[in-house]
């Protein structure tokens, strides 16, 4: 479970800013899509190979490096492409606000998973994800909107 909720939250937030940077500077919504789907799936082979090879499970009981590596790595994947893939839609705005409807859901998806599954209380999973995403969210715009 917490390899994938990891990757998960990293394909969630890591992918925000180059996503929405992209969208905002060029308005593009076919370039948009391909640096999307770019950073989704390299930050899902990355977060893949790291935890695999982070930890063979032995000393710290963490199970299967391969498993975990797996887990991590398509959760972080399917993250990034959440909000990655409304820009299939060739209308900007369209595409857009329909994203950013995608990420607070996945936000607060995470949040309540945290909360249900890793006994994290509500509201530090709260600042943790929401907020985090927030801020990575922003800088994504201001970068791409300046």
């Amino acid at each position: 479970m917490q390899p994938g909720l990891a990757g998960l939250m990293d394909g969630s937030v890591s992918t925000l800013a180059p996503i929405f940077a992209t969208a905002f500077a060029t308005q593009d919504t076919h370039t948009t899509l391909l640096v999307g789907l770019a950073a989704s799936v390299g930050a899902g082979i990355s977060m893949g190979f790291t935890e695999a090879a982070s930890d063979d499970g032995e000393l710290s009981g963490r199970g299967s490096p391969l498993k975990r590596g797996f887990a991590s790595g398509i959760m972080t994947t399917i993250g990034g492409l959440g909000h990655a893939l409304p820009y299939l839609i060739a209308d900007f705005w369209t595409a857009t606000s329909i994203a950013i409807a995608v990420v607070f859901v996945e936000l607060w998806a995470i949040v309540w998973i945290q909360n249900r599954f890793m006994d994290t209380p509500f509201l530090r999973a709260t600042f943790q994800i929401v907020l985090g995403g927030a801020l990575v969210f922003a800088a994504g715009v201001l970068i791409g909107g300046g």
